[in-house]
């Protein structure tokens, strides 16, 4: 298995983590009164927005060529930084 094949993995293995996150947020947001609901939702919107920009960037990169793989794992890791501390911080105003 090749360096950018792991990378990938590793990458879909945090998207899974989020999407399981997101699900737990759907079932309080359920459950949750109207004034709160609303702000569930908009939650939930921002980090399914930064999840599929991520899904996007590793698309990208498992489409990438061999020479440019290292160019793209560059921008990867910072768009994951951004995404990540993003996803956080919505992640925080839930608990």
């Amino acid at each position: 298995m090749s360096d950018r094949d792991v990378y990938v993995e590793k990458m879909k293995a945090k998207l899974d983590e989020w999407n399981a996150e997101i699900e737990k947020l759907q079932a309080q947001a359920k459950a949750a009164e109207a004034e709160q609901k609303a702000n569930y939702e908009k939650q939930l919107a921002e980090m399914r927005q930064q999840r599929d920009e991520f899904q996007h960037k590793m698309k990208e990169a498992q489409a990438a060529s061999d020479a440019a793989w290292d160019d793209m794992r560059k921008g990867m890791e910072t768009a994951w930084e951004n995404i990540a501390s993003s996803f956080q911080k919505a992640w925080n105003r839930f608990q």
